[in-house]
């Protein structure tokens, strides 16, 4: 039988969590006060005294001398939670050692919202001064998995939002027909917009179609409407059907540091259009078995893909994402990865995170829709990590 708490052997009791109460210890060891009863008199009041008080709140102290509404404030907030060791008074002591696991340390400089308004200003970067490096030639980069859910729209926005707002020129190209990626920009993507498909099928330069994105400096957005589902039929009769995308990105008339392709989840036309316009693979890997089981399938047609159409492809860049830290699944599924594609695995890894859930119902990305969350902070590090592999290594991660 699994026991959930950990237990006292010689009582056989469970031993209490810290920050609960429960009768025989309140703020810390019984030391008697001179008013105090003894032991015995304490322990015949325990049984036959009044249910202890809930959990909600600190335990009342009923031998303290001094009222509660007259009890001095300090400068510095005080948790409530009892404290083991501390005196019966109930106010902690400045130089007490022992604290809790959910208490803080006093040795901390900087209190956690401190430090979460710091990370929301540099991922921010009102002023402008925090800059990521820039490659010296542009990075067309294919964000592509055949499964569904890994977080590819995701990682798309985030990653150029987050580049964006550092000093890089971004575009957006959403090949999707469900239009994620234009949700969570925020740009229009109604039927009758013009759209990715226009430029694929009817030849419409890239550059009538791009929207920039509102809020967000130096990034723009070709946005993808439903006509584009039947992009996948229509292209098949079409001479030169696999790149017609590379041709519309090459005569764009500005050059963009980054070129972020949202492909479907799928490896239909519409995927080999975007690897044959991409220098680099972008592989965003949910941490979960599912992921890893198409992912050979996806590796071959790439092989296929830079064999026949586009000799420069490369699988650059593997991101892990929606890890689960309190699986052992996940762990597992990460060792394999990197075990297997090495150093093309970066080093950032994207929790399960609510507020990367919630940013697209608001047309944001998680860096602007909660700046100071762990997923936001998340992709930063991913977006900065793979700016600087692309230094690093003259532009391919």
């Amino acid at each position: 039988m699994s026991q959930r708490g950990a237990y006292n052997t010689s009582e056989g009791v469970p031993a209490p969590r810290a920050g609960s109460s429960y009768p025989g210890q309140i703020y810390g060891s019984p030391a008697a006060s001179p008013s105090s009863p003894s032991s015995s008199e304490a322990e015949e009041s325990r049984l036959s005294g009044p249910a202890p008080a809930p959990r909600s709140g600190p335990p009342a102290v009923a031998s303290s001398p001094v009222p509660v509404s007259a009890a001095p404030v300090s400068a510095t907030p005080v948790s409530s939670t009892p404290v083991s060791g501390a005196p019966s008074s109930g106010v902690p002591d400045a130089a007490d050692e022992h604290v809790s696991r959910e208490t803080p340390s006093r040795d901390e400089d900087d209190p956690p919202l401190a430090m979460e308004a710091l990370r929301a200003v540099q991922i921010l970067n009102p002023s402008g001064e925090i800059t990521m490096p820039r490659p010296d030639h542009p990075r067309v980069l294919c964000v592509a998995n055949q499964k569904g859910g890994v977080g590819k729209t995701t990682t798309t926005v985030n990653l150029a939002v987050a580049l964006a707002l550092h000093g890089n020129r971004v575009l957006v190209v959403d090949l999707d027909p469900q239009g994620n990626a234009s949700t969570g920009l925020n740009v229009p993507h109604h039927a009758g917009v013009p759209d990715v498909y226009d430029c694929l099928i009817d030849n419409v330069p890239l550059s009538e179609v791009a929207q920039p994105v509102e809020g967000i400096p130096n990034l723009w957005c070709v946005p993808a409407t439903i006509d584009l589902a039947g992009a996948e039929i229509e292209l098949v009769s079409v001479v030169a059907r696999e790149s017609r995308l590379a041709r519309a990105i090459a005569a764009h008339p500005e050059k963009f540091d980054y070129v972020f392709i949202d492909c479907p989840p799928s490896l239909g036309l519409l995927t080999v259009n975007a690897l044959c316009a991409a220098q680099e693979v972008l592989i965003p890997i949910q941490c979960e078995y599912y992921a890893l089981e198409g992912l050979n399938q996806l590796i071959n047609n790439i092989n296929l893909v830079r064999q026949h159409l586009n000799p420069t492809l490369d699988v650059s860049t593997i991101l892990l994402t929606m890890y689960d830290r309190r699986t052992r699944l996940a762990d597992a599924v990460e060792q394999d990865v990197r075990n297997h594609f090495g150093s093309k695995v970066l080093n950032a890894v994207i929790p399960r995170n609510v507020r990367v859930s919630e940013a697209p119902s608001y047309g944001q990305s998680v860096m602007t829709y909660d700046p100071g969350s762990r997923g936001a902070t998340s992709y930063f590090e991913a977006a900065l990590e793979l700016a600087m592999r692309g230094v690093n290594t003259g532009g391919t991660a």
